[in-house]
């Protein structure tokens, strides 16, 4: 009896305990990486603290450069949708997987070259291969032959445009206009500089998705539906 009691002690004694598991479970290369953070903190002023705050600021830079990027709305060219100072969230993900910029989407591209040497937020009305004319016979733009109501976006009182133009988007680039028609400089503006006003599709920086300031005015932006009935340049439906 004593014997066997001894020998279940022993056993049972003999086995690792729960930490046990856990820390060798851990093994060499965890406790080295906990160790490099600790090594981190302590040559950093501030410590641990410093070392969060530099973690989250790099978080935020890599975030702003490859996913979600903030834009200050400069001027009144696309109200009445966004306002001068609104800042809205540019998603650079959205172009990036073999998607391109369909008609209705606002978006942020650079302009060196083609408006200017900064960046733009315009609104897609023509893509690669569409012919887009203003005025038809109402006074409204037409894309491959469709007509556009642009009323719900437009800023009041404004027409579709004052100049006169018919062209032909060339493949890989984008007929741009903004909102506020006769306070914007845009494709119209452009259609004897180099490139005929056209941006190209690799100069889109990314989609305005969001406008996140002022709290008051946030709200997600969305597709313009007015082009949703206009038919690619091939006769399909955009």
């Amino acid at each position: 009896m004593d014997t066997e009691a001894q020998h279940t002690e022993r056993d049972r004694s003999s086995r690792p305990t729960e930490s046990e598991d856990i820390s060798d479970a851990e093994g060499p290369e965890g406790r080295s990486r906990f160790a490099l953070v600790a090594r981190a903190a302590d040559w950093l002023p501030g410590g641990r603290i410093t070392l969060t705050v530099l973690v989250c600021l790099l978080f935020l830079v890599l975030f702003s450069n490859f996913v979600m990027q903030p834009f200050e709305i400069p001027s009144s060219s696309m109200e009445r949708g966004l306002r001068i100072g609104d800042r809205v969230l540019v998603n650079k993900l959205a172009y990036r997987f073999g998607a391109e910029p369909r008609r209705g989407d606002v978006v942020v591209f650079d302009g060196t070259g083609y408006f200017g040497n900064a960046d733009y937020v315009k609104r897609v009305v023509g893509v690669g291969g569409d012919h887009v004319v203003c005025c038809d016979k109402k006074g409204r733009l037409e894309v491959n032959g469709r007509s556009v109501d642009e009323s719900t976006f437009l800023y009041p009182g404004d027409s579709p445009s004052d100049v006169s133009f018919d062209v032909v988007v060339p493949t890989g680039s984008l007929f741009l206009l903004g909102d506020h028609r006769r306070d914007s400089s845009d494709s119209r503006d452009h259609l004897g500089s180099p490139g005929g006003g056209m941006i190209p599709v690799g100069d889109v920086i990314g989609r305005a998705d969001w406008i996140a300031w002022p709290a008051g005015h946030w709200t997600r932006l969305q597709r313009a539906a007015a082009y949703a009935r206009v038919p690619t340049a091939d006769g399909a439906h955009g």
